[in-house]
């Protein structure tokens, strides 16, 4: 196997002058640093370094490299006039600033532009340091390969090859074969994808000239000749254009969330976003993420739209909610292990992966211990290293420290700063302040969602003291002051006026040119948007079923007094009712018979059909909304609906199938069986049993999926339960549309199918001198919906069957309405 990112040594005459290369797509110019003051540009009449007119890409003031010492600083745009270049300088996707600028390395490579399609390579190179190393651009030549085909992956095998080492990365995730015409088939061998121009590839793609081609963090370009790896993305730069996020209240009156939000994080900037109630700024991180709604203005990651490219950089954007995102009934190594099953290829090394994760959290001291035995700050960071998995190049963290002591806060924001530090770009919102200075930039965020400051920790305090103004407060002591500073006023009004005077401030600072308007880079216009289907990604269905019914087996097995009470309610509350008919036989029919037989009889059913819909009820009631922030990461990421509730049904059948059993060997023992026509008693009581559990479980997730909290779905059951009582045709004769009513209630279906079992109108007495027709109706009315026919009986379970198909098919729609993408 050969690799495709070796340095080629380059011996250079010491006695040339220092130059820069220009490569411009495969055409090269080379220019010399002749001046103190070198000028790049297209304008003839200002530029010493002249570029062709026709390579747009290029400013026509691009860059000023002025010489210090033997080496020379690239500032990007006219720094002498404060004015940046359109598309920018970029050294590994920071952009090259025009105050401070950036020195020069020997065999250096820089890129003006973000797009690979367009971007031009700068190269610097000076002859005075003799001997250098130079990283060449990592290419691979097709034209007149002998050996197909060529593999694309972590651990290619082939020697026609281009090793991309990433957790995301399958070891052959890719193939490329020559079609016999001169052009080149690109096949996907992968469970995260392959995307060429933004679309995941679903077939075979006949590659042409200028296609970007993304495998995980890696860009490809295809030249029609050759395959050049542009963009590692070790890195992702992110720049925000003007986000704005209004909404309308009830009376119609329009408040603003955000407003004109302009902002660059950098790789390897560490930034806190801090700021009082109602000051924006969850709502600016989720739009930074890209998962929240805004009414204007747009997220470029590298260039790129990030909603529009969300399928293709979801593996690089990690994301930790405020709420954790991991389940308390796990060990820390189960956690991880099925987040690494779940995210990443399957051919990988997962022992390996969880091993180097937990040395990132330094939590290998509690790897087999169960995340609801750790500390909140352990949790949290149990949280993080579910995210580090896939290696993500871009970090948001909700509220990351909330909660924590004083000393936990210090080491999770260290923890933050080690992150990174290993060229991660990591942002967070916060409300504590104590240790934001250990951030590379913080933005502070006033009422209405207005940026107050974004720049350096160091010179905010400079900042709001220089602009103090006729405020009250000409001093400010440290960050909780700025905090105080933007909150004051007697009233909402008064607060918005103080947060108006600090944001107008701030745009019209050396700060905000500086730190936002001279680093801000434009995105690529026009970009089609990527379709994201989770189903297209990730291991199959069968396998995420697999892995999912395992994962809630444990945590369901793991609850064991929940599990044990579940398993015996039924039990329990059958033999309760026993007692009362200890000398009752109210399934037989009576001889003499009695006029209360049938009565009893349906009373009884009433009661088996209750007994069921209500535990099927509270089984699954919680079980979709105690892990929403959960379902919603993975959704975000590649968990699939028709898996994630098939795992939830068929556990909970599994139990149902269980209760079934116990609920039947209670009944069997305790009541005499009533002779069935139709099939013995007991295999027909356990099906409508478990069809009537089936269908209320399914009912309960359903309700599950409509409700926010834990609280509300627990309220929402009596609401649920008393229906199923009313109209359930054994307190009441339903006539008219209480009858059509009845048809949509479990407990219709249920008692018609034990009605049909048990024969209840044949327990109906015939009348006689004594008791009129209309007396012993009023005890005990026949009806077809207890008749003792096959026809009736698979009617009865038919619809329980349907019942439990509609709540599903609601729970799935209800659950992908959810979705963003």
């Amino acid at each position: 196997m050969t690799n495709n990112y070796s340095k080629e040594t380059v011996l250079l005459n010491v006695e040339t002058e220092p130059y820069i290369e220009l490569d411009n797509q495969g055409q090269k110019k080379i220019l010399y640093l002749s001046h103190e003051l070198n000028y790049l540009g297209r304008d003839p009449s200002w530029a010493n370094m002249l570029t062709p007119s026709e390579w747009n890409i290029v400013s026509r003031k691009q860059a000023i490299i002025e010489k210090e010492g033997n080496n020379f600083r690239i500032y990007d745009g006219d720094r002498h006039e404060q004015k940046p270049s359109g598309n920018g300088i970029f050294l590994h996707q920071s952009r090259i600033n025009l105050t401070q600028g950036h020195l020069l390395k020997n065999g250096e490579q820089l890129h003006i532009g973000l797009d690979p399609r367009q971007q031009i390579i700068l190269t610097y190179y000076n002859p005075k340091q003799g001997e250098m190393s130079i990283p060449k651009v990592r290419r691979l030549v097709l034209k007149g390969l002998q050996k197909w085909p060529v593999e694309l992956g972590r651990s290619p095998n082939s020697t026609s090859a281009i090793e991309l080492d990433a957790p995301t990365v399958s070891r052959l995730h890719a193939t490329i074969n020559p079609d016999g015409k001169g052009g080149y088939i690109l096949q996907d061998r992968s469970s995260n994808g392959t995307f060429v121009s933004a679309k995941r590839l679903t077939k075979p793609y006949h590659l042409n000239k200028g296609d970007t081609i993304q495998i995980g963090p890696y860009v490809l370009m295809f030249t029609g000749e050759a395959l050049e790896l542009t963009n590692a993305n070790n890195q992702i730069r992110l720049d925000a254009h003007k986000l704005t996020f209004q909404v309308q209240d009830k009376k119609g009156e329009t408040f603003t969330i955000l407003n004109d939000v302009y902002l660059v994080l950098e790789p390897g900037q560490l930034v806190a976003f801090v700021g009082g109630s109602g000051a924006g700024k969850s709502t600016l991180m989720k739009a930074l993420l890209g998962i929240a709604p805004i009414s204007s203005g747009n997220v470029y990651l590298n260039g790129d739209n990030l909603r529009k490219n969300w399928a293709v950089y979801r593996s690089q954007v990690g994301y930790v909610p405020q709420d954790d995102i991991i389940h308390g009934a796990l060990t820390v190594e189960e956690v991880l292990r099925c987040a690494c099953q779940l995210r990443l290829p399957p051919d990988t090394n997962i022992s390996e992966v969880i091993s180097s994760t937990l040395e990132q959290i330094k939590l290998s001291h509690v790897r087999n211990t169960l995340v609801s035995k750790l500390s909140g700050g352990q949790r949290k960071r149990v949280s993080i290293g579910v995210e580090l998995l896939a290696d993500p190049k871009l970090f948001f963290l909700d509220e990351p420290t909330s909660g924590l002591d004083p000393g936990l806060d210090k080491e999770m924001m260290q923890l933050l700063r080690e992150q990174a530090d290993r060229g991660r770009t990591i942002a967070l919102v916060t409300h504590a302040t104590d240790n934001i200075s250990i951030c590379d930039r913080i933005a502070f965020m006033g009422l209405g969602g207005n940026l107050c400051y974004y720049g350096p920790p160091k010179e905010a305090l400079a900042f709001f003291q220089r602009n103090g103004g006729n405020f009250e407060d000409e001093h400010f002591g440290d960050f909780a002051d700025i905090y105080i500073e933007l909150n004051k006023g007697k009233n909402k009004l008064a607060i918005a006026e103080r947060v108006h005077y600090w944001s107008q401030k701030y745009i019209n600072s050396p700060e905000y040119r500086s730190y936002v308007q001279n680093s801000l880079s434009p995105g690529k216009e026009n970009q089609q948007a990527a379709k994201f289907n989770s189903s297209q990604i990730g291991i199959s269905l069968f396998a995420q079923l697999s892995l999912l019914c395992r994962r809630y087996w444990k945590l369901v097995s793991r609850d064991r007094t929940s599990l044990i009470l579940t398993l015996l309610a039924g039990p329990i509350t059958i033999a309760l009712t026993g007692l009362p008919l200890r000398n009752e036989q109210p399934l037989s029919v009576a001889d003499p018979p009695s006029i209360t037989q049938a009565s009893l009889a349906l009373r009884l059913l009433f009661i088996f059909s209750s007994i069921a819909i209500w535990i099927g009820l509270a089984n699954a009631i919680r079980e979709i909304v105690q892990e929403a922030a959960i379902y919603f990461r993975e959704r975000l990421l590649n968990l699939r609906l028709i898996p994630y509730l098939s795992s939830k049904l068929m556990i909970r059948g599994g139990l149902a199938l269980v209760q079934t059993l116990l609920i039947s060997a209670v009944v069997l023992l305790i009541f005499q069986d009533p002779q069935s026509k139709l099939i013995p008693w007991s295999l027909g009581f356990a099906i409508t049993t478990f069809l009537t559990l089936l269908a209320s479980t399914s009912l309960s997730l359903m309700l599950s999926a409509f409700v926010k909290t834990e609280n509300e779905g627990n309220g929402i059951l009596p609401l649920v339960m008393i229906p199923q009582i009313i109209f359930s045709g054994v307190l009441f004769t339903l006539e008219g549309w209480s009858s059509k009513l009845s048809w949509l209630m479990l407990s219709r279906w249920s008692i018609g199918a034990y009605g049909a079992l048990t024969d209840v109108n044949a327990m109906a007495p015939q009348p006689n001198p004594i008791l009129s027709a209309e007396v012993l109706n009023d005890i005990f009315q026949p009806s077809s919906v207890y008749e003792p026919t096959w026809s009736n009986l698979m009617l009865n379970w038919g619809i329980l069957i349907v019942h439990t198909l509609i709540y599903s098919t609601i729970a799935l729609i209800v659950l992908r309405r959810k979705d963003i993408f």
